[in-house]
């Protein structure tokens, strides 16, 4: 077997996107006490989004929904199918983002579903994918999934099965680089390289 590799231009990202799903609703496991607990946003403001949605996810640049215009972001994050959660410690700071996509007929997508980087690596990444499971298995729903990408946590994959997905499918996402462009500061996301 050959590799075969294929150039990617100056200025550009490339990622290895890998997609799940779980079929079933999983059995509850038992869950240690955390100090977070989980808000539902009903209709949040544009601004407002986009300020937790980078604290969570800048470190992985994240920037699909900084590219939004206002209108574009509220139409989805207001629309009747899509729910918003934050997480909040035990001072009230918003500390990470949930965020089930209904709108496709017997689906959940966890489209968003970060902490804060503090936050990683102590099992409270456990306790908020069983929220997200519990809220997203309802009446109707027959598949919940999620995708992941190489630019986030490399643990993440091996979360996702450990939960319980599937990975299903795997696809290659080139897209310009938002630190070039001052959408993302050029300092977030060190572990990949400005090219």
């Amino acid at each position: 077997m050959t590799s075969h590799f294929t150039p990617v231009a100056p200025g550009k990202l490339a990622t290895i996107v890998t997609h799940f799903e779980m079929r079933a609703r999983p059995r509850p496991r038992p869950l240690k006490p955390v100090p977070l607990r989980l808000k539902r946003w009903q209709a949040p403001s544009a601004d407002k989004y986009r300020m937790l949605y980078r604290r969570v996810g800048e470190p992985w640049l994240w920037f699909s929904r900084l590219l939004l215009s206002d209108d574009a972001l509220t139409a989805i994050v207001h629309h009747p199918a899509v729910e918003i959660f934050a997480v909040l410690d035990p001072q009230g700071i918003e500390v990470g983002l949930l965020e089930l996509d209904f709108r496709q007929s017997g689906a959940c997508e966890i489209a968003f579903f970060g902490l804060i980087p503090q936050l990683t690596g102590q099992g409270f990444g456990g306790w908020l994918m069983a929220q997200a499971l519990t809220l997203a298995w309802r009446t109707g729903v027959e598949r919940v999934w999620v995708h992941t990408c190489t630019l986030d946590d490399p643990r993440a994959p091996g979360f996702y099965i450990a939960q319980g997905f599937v990975p299903i499918a795997r696809e290659i996402e080139v897209m310009g680089d938002p630190r070039l462009t001052g959408l993302i500061p050029r300092e977030a996301a060190p572990h990949v390289p400005l090219i």
